[in-house]
């Protein structure tokens, strides 16, 4: 498909549109602080009115469920399959769909696309999706691992191996998207092994205010002591926790990377926490692998912020990756590591949107 695509990412606390031409190239954008809610469309008709006409539309949603798996164009049925989804990710569904509705109401003239961040990892082999709980259990319910970031890591993998001049079919590498929320992932013969985010986002690493994996045994005693309900769980293990939660005042790792440069120890604690967690994961999903070809950093924080990279390169020599990273923020992709190093270490600029607007046009093309 030819022509110009607007790029529709809505986020829990945020609000990113986009038109890329033919190209590839972003002609127009724009990022609203607030998600899109009942004051969707407004936010969209602003944007179009100083914008590019459209000829398609890629929104990033970032759970599919278990009916839509890749990218698909979106009619009634489509949505409600979506929505049905929406508490499996409770945090980012709901924007998601407002944007959606909004969209197909102002364009209705235009194909829309749904563009499933889990479709990624849709291939993932039957153990590495599967939960130790009683099989009747999951089969009844659908409960499984489905990995979440995967626009994120189709970008990432893709570039990569633009830079590193291999076809991604014949790279085994290790993914780290770090940003508000936290993955790892694992990529053989050019498709996810192996990741740490599971049913929900909640699962994995910790995050800017999320938990990630926490002691379901605690969980139950905790709400044994305190009589805490499902709902004031929700909510301090995805807004209360993480970053926020250890440092007590901040989940942005910017502001403590300076709280800890002035003598705050509990700053110091919650990014020792992300570094550790971060290098427990990619262990983890390098036990997927048969050799690591590449470490690769994407998202905000492993573009923005070097002495993350290089806490979490530093500390995985077992996996004969290595610290001494550039301290550089590329604008492109880029090796970081030291020349001759036996692992190469990347960083690659977060893309969602480029990679929302690829798969909305090759979706609307294998439809034709």
């Amino acid at each position: 498909m030819t022509g110009t695509v607007l790029v529709a990412d809505a986020g829990s606390s945020s609000f990113h549109l986009a038109v890329l031409d033919a190209d590839e190239q972003i002609v127009a954008a724009r990022d609203f602080d607030d998600p899109p809610d009942e004051e969707a469309e407004r936010m969209i008709r602003r944007f179009l009115d100083d914008a590019p006409a459209v000829d398609a539309c890629g929104h990033r949603v970032v759970h599919g469920g278990p009916h839509v798996t890749r990218p698909t164009v979106v009619d009634d049925t489509v949505g409600a399959r979506l929505r049905a989804a929406a508490g499996l990710a409770p945090l980012h569904m709901p924007p998601a769909l407002a944007a959606l509705d909004a969209a197909r109401a102002l364009l209705p003239g235009v194909p829309h696309v749904a563009c499933p961040d889990t479709a990624f990892h849709r291939e993932l082999s039957e153990p590495a999706r599967a939960y130790a709980l009683p099989r009747e259990l999951t089969r009844r319910h659908g409960l499984r691992r489905y990995g979440f970031h995967g626009l994120s890591y189709a970008h990432a993998l893709r570039r990569t191996g633009e830079l590193l001049d291999t076809a991604p079919a014949d790279l085994q590498l290790l993914l780290a998207h770090l940003g508000g929320g936290c993955s790892a992932c694992a990529v053989r013969d050019g498709r996810s092994v192996d990741t740490t985010m599971g049913m929900t986002p909640s699962e994995g690493l910790p995050m800017s205010s999320r938990s990630g994996t926490v002691d379901p045994g605690m969980l139950l005693w905790l709400q044994d002591e305190t009589g805490m309900d499902p709902r004031r769980t929700a909510r301090l293990l995805n807004r209360e926790s993480g970053l926020l939660g250890v440092s007590g005042t901040s989940g942005d790792t910017r502001e403590l990377v300076r709280a800890r440069a002035g003598g705050d120890a509990d700053a110091a604690l919650a990014l020792a926490v992300l570094t550790l967690g971060v290098r427990r994961g990619l262990a983890s999903v390098a036990a997927s692998l048969d050799r690591v070809d590449a470490l690769v950093f994407t998202g905000e924080i492993g573009e923005d912020q070097p002495e993350v990279r290089e806490e979490v390169a530093a500390g995985l020599g077992v996996l004969g990756i290595e610290g001494g990273l550039a301290t550089a923020d590329p604008r492109e992709p880029m090796v970081v590591s030291r020349p001759g190093a036996a692992v190469p270490v990347v960083v690659v600029p977060t893309g969602e949107v480029f990679e929302v607007a690829r798969q909305t046009r090759a979706c609307l093309d294998a439809d034709r």
